[in-house]
């Protein structure tokens, strides 16, 4: 008989002693101001358990308790402790406290994601194609394409030309193209994991999330790799660098807005510099899509309830 699958708290307690003692290992003594003499031979980089209480100022028992994944009453205080000791950025310190809310119990874990947020409202789909040159895309926080207008299907032709769901993960790390879609592929992987390992800590009873990080980690050694390295990453902005089979490099801004207070459903826009190369590429890739010749003008319907397909 197989073993019943861990609980989402008993799993929120591994992942934050994962996640602790990796990012005790990133500081040396050294960076924390700690005092270090010459014949410390340690066995692990960065800081001791030791070390790390000192720094967050509860005793050493105390913060043990702690890595092992026991939140009970954890403080605001403490947690703020050990954001400034382990060098948490904004990002961090959210998934550890999410984290330590679900391992605190079922009663203070985040409620269940309802169906319907994976929906996209006809209004928004109305919103997508009255930016006709802008390309934009609607994503879950699972990184499921809910939707797209001409030109963001445009810009990643093939791949978002298929019936079939489409998941940018599964795109990332199961799909050979990827490499020549993305020209900075290793950041894409990077922040595509560090976007998943926040959504598991804010939504422990997501299925399909934890089936989709199941079948990657199965199916690509770089995803199992990055997954093991506990990264988590806020990414509303920067710039995706791309190369188009039509019209070859592009240098895009874009910028990914939360649907509405709280949702993790985002829109995602790539604004080109006006009058820069990457803008002229767009207005010929928007010319191209508009003849007929790229992919369909009409917006895709909801994906079907499956899972597992992978893109192209």
């Amino acid at each position: 008989m197989n073993a019943p699958d861990p609980s989402p708290r008993d799993t929120a307690r591994a992942e934050i002693r994962e996640f602790l003692s990796t990012r005790r290992a990133r500081i040396t003594p050294a960076q924390a101001g700690l005092p270090t003499y010459g014949g410390d031979r340690r066995r692990v980089p960065g800081l001791r358990r030791e070390e790390a209480a000192l720094l967050v100022g509860v005793s050493p028992q105390y913060y043990v308790r702690l890595e092992r994944g026991d939140a009970t009453g954890v403080s605001d205080g403490v947690i703020d402790g050990i954001a400034h000791a382990l060098r948490l950025d904004d990002a961090e310190r959210a998934h550890l406290l999410d984290l330590f809310r679900t391992a605190s119990g079922p009663s203070r874990a985040r409620k269940r994601r309802t169906p319907a947020e994976d929906r996209v409202r006809p209004t928004i789909r109305r919103l997508l194609e009255a930016m006709p040159t802008v390309p934009a895309v609607v994503l879950s926080a699972r990184l499921d394409v809910l939707a797209a207008n001409q030109l963001g299907r445009a810009l990643f032709h093939p791949f978002y030309g298929t019936d079939e769901p489409v998941n940018n993960a599964r795109l990332v790390f199961l799909d050979p193209r990827a490499t020549t879609l993305f020209r900075e592929w290793e950041v894409v992987a990077n922040d595509t994991v560090a976007l998943l390992r926040a959504e598991a800590g804010r939504d422990p009873y997501d299925r399909k999330l934890s089936d989709l990080v199941g079948e990657l980690s199965t199916r690509s050694d770089d995803f199992r790799r990055r997954w093991a390295a506990h990264d988590v990453r806020i990414h509303s902005t920067g710039i995706k660098k791309l190369h188009h089979p039509v019209v070859g490099d592009l240098d895009l801004p874009f910028e990914s807005l939360p649907l509405e207070a709280g949702s993790t459903t985002s829109l995602v826009t790539y604004l080109a510099e006006p009058g820069g190369p990457s803008h002229d590429a767009l207005v010929m890739l928007a010319s191209w899509a508009a003849t007929g010749a790229g992919p369909s003008p009409h917006p895709p319907t909801d994906p079907p309830r499956k899972e597992g397909a992978t893109p192209g």
